[in-house]
């Protein structure tokens, strides 16, 4: 009864493995090249520490097995202490193991650089000068999604698309707090940051619809921050963008700061006749009209700040104060705030930093 009560124990557990199949593997079957370099990475990098990791397992078991006390059969030794041909094994395996990794992680790192552009948009298909490419401008916000597309003069709130087999440019910037931009299907994440701007270069080669969403929580809505990509092809991308042309509306410096609010779920939204400067404007934190720009600032600084007269600077460079009436902010948090990438209004931090670039005019 004992032993059929294990095997029971043992067989409750397949119902709860079975359900796992039903799970999305997004990350294990990706869609786009960049992800599918990366998984093989995974795979690549989880084999060779398996090589190491299986007989270490096996041979625990095994001497546990066959040194236990009962069997009085195994020879005893007392007096072994040494064993050449055993310390190489021990020594050896491992090094090769850490070299090999160590070849891989330094190749991949220079391949998958997401600031470094494509060669490629999928296996045996190089990128050439007819190659049309995408480029998208992406910023953070609260807690949204705000997509330009600056060759289209286009832009939309939590829905992207692209053509299948277009490289794709993406520059992204943070409106408030930092974040992080992931598509699974497509490529890895990277950080949003306030005042600064990462790059990412990636390609979807399947058509299909998948989901974006925030890896970095950025506060309350941070669960709901998410988004559809749609790879289409190149016909269909063409009818999407004529969509968003005729089902858009204006989005100018006034309807983007209304649309920075803090918000919840929010709705696809499509905008038709966009303000070329409005991007660089988010990027040096200067949307708001009253408010310095990056870039002047750093001007300044370069030039060896502007002394006593600085101070008229001072209300000019708070770029978040949503949570906190104007009298009950002390010296301290304004010095605080004007600190491109602090958030002192809602509670919320940045992490650490992310390869990125400074704005630009």
């Amino acid at each position: 009864m004992p032993r059929l009560s294990k095997i029971f124990s043992r067989l409750s557990v397949l119902p709860l493995i079975l359900s796992l199949a039903g799970c999305n593997m997004v990350v294990m079957a990706p869609s786009g090249d960049i992800a599918v370099q990366q998984r093989d990475l995974i795979v690549v990098s989880t084999v060779l520490m398996l090589i190491i990791i299986i007989p270490v397992i096996f041979l625990t078991l095994f001497f546990a097995w066959k040194y236990r006390q009962s069997n009085t059969a195994a020879p005893y030794d007392p007096e072994w202490h040494h064993s050449t041909r055993l310390e190489l094994v021990i020594w050896s395996a491992p090094l090769a193991i850490i070299i090999a990794l160590g070849a891989v992680t330094w190749i991949s790192t220079h391949q998958l650089d997401p600031f470094r552009p494509l060669d490629r948009v999928r296996e045996g298909k190089p990128v050439t000068t007819a190659t049309r490419a995408l480029n998208v401008q992406v910023v953070a916000l609260d807690w949204k999604w705000l997509f330009f597309y600056p060759d289209l003069g286009i832009a939309t709130v939590n829905e992207l698309a692209a053509p299948v087999d277009a490289p794709i440019n993406f520059r992204i910037t943070s409106s408030s707090v930092m974040n992080s931009f992931f598509i699974p299907a497509l490529a890895g994440q990277i950080y949003a940051m306030p005042g600064m701007e990462t790059q990412l270069h990636a390609v979807i080669n399947k058509a299909g619809e998948y989901q974006g969403l925030s890896a970095n929580y950025s506060g309350a809505g941070f669960s709901n921050m998410r988004f559809m990509f749609h790879g289409l092809s190149q016909a269909d991308f063409d009818q999407w963008v004529q969509k968003v042309k005729s089902t858009g509306g204006p989005l100018g410096r006034q309807e983007y700061l209304a649309l920075a609010k803090p918000s919840e779920r929010e709705p696809v939204r499509f905008f038709n006749a966009v303000d070329g400067s409005l991007y660089n404007a988010i990027l040096n934190m200067c949307a708001d009209p009253s408010k310095m720009c990056v870039s002047q600032m750093m001007d300044i600084d370069a030039k060896g700040g502007a002394g006593k007269d600085s101070q008229e600077n001072r209300e000019r460079l708070i770029y978040d104060n949503r949570n906190a009436d104007a009298g009950d902010v002390t010296p301290a948090t304004h010095d605080m705030q004007s600190m491109p990438g602090m958030d002192m209004g809602n509670g919320s931090s940045g992490g650490s930093a992310a390869p990125a670039t400074q704005p630009s005019n």
